[in-house]
């Protein structure tokens, strides 16, 4: 299996505020880290492009494109939605963070990689078509989907979130849709307070999104087979051409902003199971987005664990 990375600088110009949780020390260290260990070091690296306006409009409304746009541009400190704050150099990271996604997915399609995980930030699966949510200005992994289908014609394509927060913005923008299937596990009664096993999808999409809340304190067991019994038969059925990974790393036991208790090396076994899934369906191909994951050593060995698992 060939792997790639993708990441450039312009990830760490996004500045949210002093002290924010989500900052650029998160891509700092995770790069540093990737660079440093001899596995990932020599792996390929892709440099994102900055999204198109049209390409944003897969699921974003232009009126919300604008207000984006216009906020950053005149020096405001937030989108004026909550937890979403923004700097100067917010709106070029977010262009090249969808562009970003958007990159891996024509790599990945043209066979030169197998796989690639993305560090990109700002993050992207709180954003809703209209609304910026949880530090998350674009939905990345959705205008990764909805590329795969408008230019590369894919017609099924499994999005998988295992960060401890549910992917509300990615629920809704394909929430009717069945040729997308969205799974998450996710912390219940927790931000931002969605993603209950009955939201399932309506009318064409009803089945096609599987959300898995656990409580407080769940350690990779559940997770793990909540992954075998719900995630791989659905998968089976549904037979992804290709699989889009949210990857947070809040679901460890010593990141600050979530209450789950996984270990880094749980991620070799979570992503093992999605790339199974990818082998038997959609050729080994596999997109991995960062989300989440706010505790820095927490985060670089979990990402590691996780980028090792792609390189198998």
């Amino acid at each position: 299996m060939t792997t790639a990375l993708l990441y450039d600088p312009v990830f760490a110009v996004h500045d949210a505020g002093v002290r924010h949780p989500e900052s650029p020390m998160r891509y700092t260290a995770l790069v540093r880290a990737l660079e440093e260990d001899r596995e990932t070091a020599d792996l390929t690296r892709l440099a994102p492009r900055p999204a198109t306006l049209a390409e944003l409009r897969y699921c974003h409304s232009q009126e919300y494109i604008e207000l984006v746009r216009q906020r950053i541009q005149d020096g405001h400190r937030s989108l004026g939605f909550p937890d979403t704050n923004v700097g100067p150099g917010s709106w070029d990271a977010a262009l090249h963070a969808a562009g970003g996604a958007i990159t891996a997915v024509d790599t990945v399609l043209a066979g030169q990689a197998d796989s690639v995980f993305c560090v990109m930030r700002p993050p992207g699966h709180h954003a809703r078509p209209k609304q910026g949510m949880g530090f998350c200005i674009f939905n990345n992994i959705a205008l990764a989907a909805r590329h795969a289908q408008a230019v590369h014609g894919l017609e099924r394509i499994l999005i998988v979130d295992w960060d401890v927060h549910h992917g509300n913005g990615t629920q809704e923008i394909f929430y009717d849709d069945p040729s997308v299937l969205f799974f998450s596990t996710h912390q219940s009664s927790w931000y931002p307070y969605s993603g209950e096993p009955h939201e399932t999808g309506i009318n064409a999409g009803e089945g096609y999104t599987i959300n898995c809340p656990f409580p407080y304190g769940t350690d990779i067991i559940p997770v793990r087979n909540a992954f075998l019994e719900r995630l791989v038969p659905a998968a089976r059925t549904f037979q992804p051409e290709l699989v889009l990974i949210s990857a947070g790393f809040d679901a460890l036991a010593t990141d600050p902003l979530g209450g789950f208790q996984l270990q880094p090396e749980d991620f070799a076994a979570l992503s093992a199971i999605v790339l199974d899934i990818a082998g038997s369906t959609a050729q080994g191909r596999v997109i991995s987005l960062l989300e989440g994951g706010y505790d820095l050593p927490g985060l670089t060995a979990a990402a590691l664990v996780h980028v090792h698992a792609l390189m198998d």
